[in-house]
């Protein structure tokens, strides 16, 4: 079934509203942001490790990493399930759960340190690999779904160089 324009803004209105309150709740006491180790932006404040950032820390990768990857993990589970019965493989299932996981996974390692040891004692350029390789997630996610699917990368190809992609048959089979 299509998606329905009510279902779609009431889906966008509540990520937005999502991001708005973890985003806020640093500003309102519960966690804290401060500079990143260059100063080029803010993150959150892991320098402390005090019940205040360790609660917000659960929390939000509970929230917002957890949560999320389960869903993904079981939504990509069943595409893939479908694609299975029909044989018509569309993309990679499992890459934006990797990708997730590759480029959340060392920002979310050391945090968790954070909330048990103290990470001063890394070079502020090495603290700064994890945050720079979570910020590339919307480049990649763009990516992995544009080059993935194989509609996208036909419309991609068309656009690029004027000529359509033909489908190759198989056993009076369209791939």
């Amino acid at each position: 079934s299509k998606l329905q324009w009510s279902t779609a803004i009431s889906m966008m209105v509540f990520a937005w509203l999502f991001a708005a309150f973890w985003s806020v709740m640093p500003l309102l006491g519960w966690g804290e942001y401060d500079y990143e180790p260059l100063r080029t932006c803010c993150t959150l404040d892991y320098s402390k490790g005090d019940r205040n950032y360790i609660t917000f820390l659960f929390a939000l990768s509970i929230f917002n990493f957890m949560i999320p990857g389960f869903i993904m993990l079981t939504s990509y589970q069943s595409i893939h399930q479908k694609f299975k019965k029909s044989g018509h493989y569309k993309f990679n299932t499992g890459l934006p759960l990797k990708v997730l996981v590759i480029c959340w996974g060392p920002y979310c390692l050391l945090c968790f340190y954070a909330a048990v040891e103290n990470v001063m004692f890394i070079s502020p350029k090495y603290r700064m690999i994890p945050a720079i390789i979570a910020k590339t997630v919307p480049t990649v996610d763009a990516f992995v779904y544009a080059l993935g699917n194989e509609n996208y990368r036909g419309g991609i190809w068309q656009f690029l160089t004027g000529q359509k992609t033909e489908k190759a048959e198989v056993d009076n089979k369209t791939k």
